[in-house]
């Protein structure tokens, strides 16, 4: 199977599925000389395990990471740094109903018609399990970003189902099993999944992500934009199915006096484009939002076929988000720092010597 690895000279390589015996990872491009330690990479992935709250699935796995190579007395040698993760909680049976039959809104069928088989237990390779190997590789970005430039990528839950949540602190983020930035609305989002949970239903999700400090130049001219890789990356997400940068769909209804960004000597005035203007940062906060559908695997009756072609239906039993997009967060954080890390790379081998003519604040 290709299409296992991204990025251009920062590259991220993940292996493994859900029910196999581990996950793991290849970062290759990381400078040498980072302090890095697997305490690095396990507070990220500690973020997004499972069974972290009675709102996400219960498998109960540790996420416990181990580099195995890349790292020499504590920091970065600049070879390839590799790493494992092991899965152990798999429960491959609560798959077996469901073997010959695809649930609606998964890969199962795709899978099946491209490769001719499937990996049943647990979605295989499009698990959402996956994802541990981006928060890892994420993790290295994040500490590299901002020991070098300074900057920082942070995110939030901004909607869960219909219930919009209103920025308040990012202090309140990482204190609440939802990463919302307002905990007076934690109880509602309690009610909204112990709800679907006991309707067998599930939900969709919008997590925003926000990069601050990313120096003005990063990204590329026409193929290789920054905001088209950062899109690309987010839409790879297990069940990410729209993304937006800066004002995003609302430019639709913006008249070109309100949408353009102007600038005085003080700064930007504002910032529908995200922080990216013709593929390339301006150096403002680059801003990504990002819409996950609901979780396909529910214990509701749905039509369907199987492997034959014949009608049925199909229920998912198991251990399964509500919201997929509960855990999310840390997930467009680490994308998003994989792709400002690989700009960052890709700006330093080519314009590390240029001089802007000029510079004003990029507020």
């Amino acid at each position: 199977m290709s299409g296992n690895t991204f990025g251009t000279l920062y590259c991220v390589t993940s292996f493994g599925e859900s029910h196999g015996p581990a996950y793991g990872g290849v970062v290759d491009g990381c400078p040498p000389g980072l302090e890095l330690k697997n305490e690095d990479l396990q507070k990220e992935l500690d973020r997004r395990k499972p069974g972290s709250s009675r709102h996400v699935t219960q498998r109960r796995e540790t996420d416990a990471v181990e580099i195995l190579s890349g790292v020499y007395e504590g920091r970065t040698t600049g070879t390839a740094i590799g790493f494992l993760v092991r899965n152990e909680d798999q429960r491959s049976k609560d798959y077996s109903a469901i073997a010959e039959k695809f649930r609606p809104g998964h890969a199962d069928y795709t899978y099946w018609r491209k490769y001719g088989l499937r990996d049943p237990r647990g979605g295989g390779r499009a698990s959402a399990r996956e994802t541990v190997v981006r928060v890892a590789a994420g993790a290295i970005a994040k500490k590299w970003l901002r020991q070098r430039y300074g900057v920082e990528v942070r995110g939030y839950l901004a909607q869960l189902g219909r219930l919009k949540i209103e920025f308040k602190s990012w202090q309140e983020v990482n204190a609440n099993p939802f990463f919302s930035p307002d905990a007076a609305i934690v109880g509602k989002l309690e009610k909204l999944m112990d709800e679907l949970r006991e309707s067998g239903d599930s939900c969709g999700a919008r997590v925003n992500v926000v990069a601050s400090g990313v120096p003005v130049g990063w990204g590329e001219p026409v193929y290789g934009r920054l905001d088209a890789d950062i899109a690309g990356a987010m839409m790879s997400i297990n069940a990410v199915k729209g993304v937006e940068i800066g004002a995003g769909f609302a430019a639709i209804e913006q008249k070109g006096s309100e949408h353009g960004d102007e600038m005085t000597p003080q700064g930007f005035a504002s910032n529908n484009n995200g922080g990216v203007l013709g593929g390339i940062a301006t150096g403002q906060e680059v801003t990504v939002s990002i819409a996950l559908k609901p979780t396909s695997s529910i214990r509701l009756p749905r039509r369907t076929v199987d492997v034959r072609g014949a009608a049925t239906t199909i229920e998912t039993t198991g251990r399964h988000d509500p919201c997929v997009g509960i855990r999310a967060t840390p997930i467009a954080e680490a994308m998003l720092a994989c792709v400002l890390m690989d700009h960052a790379l890709r700006h330093r081998a080519q314009c590390a010597d240029v001089t802007a003519p000029a510079r004003f604040s990029q507020g």
